[in-house]
């Protein structure tokens, strides 16, 4: 960057820099100038002439450097946006997906009551439970996670949106729960085998093991919910997962096992079998 860069020289500057370790390059210099400026995208786009200050490029420069080394984008600007809802996140849980929302869609579609009642579990940053509050304000909701990080960011989303109707709660998946019962349980569990290669490459470096990785190949945890989640479920209730684009058949197969009904499984943007589903046992 020169010393008097306008917005265009600094994107198209960082768009250079992060050529070789970004996907997304121009997009990620983009996404990280505006958190600089605190100025919404058509800025870029009206103003392409505005030069920055000197502290505006130092600041810019040393997030650049910082992605250049890996760092995910919403780690450095500390927000991701999920189903248009703007939601923090921090290195305690896993950043929000685009394929998530498919589980989202998939819920929102069940012919459930405007009063049901769901449970989402390992909530993380909040971004399930948070997303189906906004479309269903009749609904009552609840985010559980293992994690007290993620459950205190959870609850930070959960008062920056005002959603009244959720509630955010420390629990071992079902360990705090009780005798409640639900119309829906929803979950994006630990599914990555612990050798998976993947977990070395990407955002993935710097997000916990902890809400990735899972004994079994990566079914452990699904096959304890779909265990324990029948003394949770009322009568014709829903278990919904979302899991690696390779494990459906295993999913189902665990659904079974412990006698589900209605076993489905649903692809997601990509085409990649993302989320299975089926109803409680007769």
């Amino acid at each position: 960057m020169t010393q008097h860069s306008t917005l265009a020289q600094a994107i198209a500057w960082a768009s250079g820099q992060l050529q070789s370790s970004s996907e997304s390059a121009k997009l990620d210099a983009e996404v990280l100038l505006l958190h600089i400026l605190q100025k919404n995208r058509s800025y870029l786009f009206a103003w392409p002439e505005a030069e920055l200050n000197a502290e505006q490029q130092q600041r810019f420069a040393t997030l650049v450097e910082r992605r250049q080394a890996g760092e995910p984008v919403a780690h450095l600007t500390g927000e991701r946006e999920f189903w248009s809802l703007p939601l923090y996140v921090n290195n305690s849980t896993l950043i929000p997906r685009p394929d998530t929302e498919t589980l989202v869609e998939q819920a929102l579609a069940l012919p459930l009551s405007a009063q049901a009642k769901v449970l989402d579990l390992g909530t993380g940053t909040g971004a399930i439970v948070l997303a189906l509050a906004s479309e269903q304000p009749g609904w009552q909701l609840i985010g559980v996670d293992f994690s007290h990080d993620a459950v205190a960011l959870a609850e930070k989303n959960r008062q920056r949106l005002g959603f009244e109707h959720v509630e955010i709660y420390h629990s071992d998946w079902f360990s705090a729960l009780a005798d409640q019962r639900f119309d829906l349980i929803v979950s994006n569990p630990p599914y990555i085998c612990e050798q998976d290669e993947h977990l070395s490459q990407g955002d993935v470096r710097f997000e916990p093991l902890s809400a990735l990785v899972a004994p079994e190949q990566g079914y452990a945890d699904i096959r304890h919910i779909i265990e324990q989640a029948q003394a949770y479920l009322a009568p014709d209730g829903y278990l919904m997962f979302e899991h690696g684009y390779q494990q459906a058949a295993g999913v189902q197969q665990i659904f079974a096992q412990m006698n589900y009904r209605n076993i489905l499984t649903i692809k997601d943007m990509a085409g990649c079998d993302r989320v299975t589903m089926a109803q409680k046992p007769q």
